[in-house]
């Protein structure tokens, strides 16, 4: 296995030590909330770091793979839905939110699938680039509040700003399909497909 995948997976197995981590302090009363919030920032960085060198580092060094080209966006969309369900769980991130995001989340790794079994690339839109800025700034904006929480320094303008985050990452997110379907239809990759 090359470097990039190697830390595509570090990435992957990192994902449920945030989910178990990101509960300690409901689990275990009187924990340090500095130490939680450190330790959490540190996860967090650390995730978000090998998910921007694996690309750089296979596109660089021609070590781009077919596992690669599966696992980092299978990575990147179990990631994102596990920081999602944290901040659901906190009230963080509004209820409409999540589940727009989720849906579009299985239904575009079910195109991503479809259009794999056919040799096509998926094709990135803007909307599609503003998504992935979207999710980070709410994972960041997230975390952010949860230490917020932990802490008990949550101001009125923090739970404002999370709902504005998560409701653009959801819009965009939605109309970036919307725009990915059309085009798939319009260039009919697709329609040959049989039963």
């Amino acid at each position: 296995m090359n470097l990039p995948n190697k830390l595509t997976v570090t990435r992957l197995v990192l994902t449920p030590v945030f989910f178990i981590w990101y509960f300690v302090m409901d689990l275990v009363p009187g924990f340090s909330s500095i130490i939680y919030s450190i330790v959490l920032v540190l996860i967090y960085a650390v995730m978000e770091l090998t998910d921007l060198l694996d690309g750089k580092i296979a596109r660089k060094y021609h070590l781009v793979t077919d596992l690669g080209k599966v696992m980092d966006p299978f990575g990147d969309v179990m990631i994102h839905l596990t920081f999602f369900t944290c901040f659901l769980y906190s009230g963080i991130a509004p209820v409409w939110a999540f589940i727009l995001i989720v849906w579009r989340e299985f239904s575009q790794s079910f195109m991503r699938m479809l259009l794999m079994g056919k040799g096509k690339p998926m094709a990135a839109n803007i909307f599609g680039k503003a998504k992935t800025c979207l999710y980070a700034f709410c994972s960041i904006f997230g975390i952010f509040h949860r230490i917020m929480m932990v802490m008990d320094l949550v101001q009125s303008w923090i739970p404002v700003t999370s709902l504005v985050l998560f409701g653009l990452a959801a819009l965009s997110s939605v109309i970036s399909f919307l725009i990915y379907i059309n085009n798939v239809v319009k260039q009919g990759t697709l329609k040959d497909m049989t039963r």
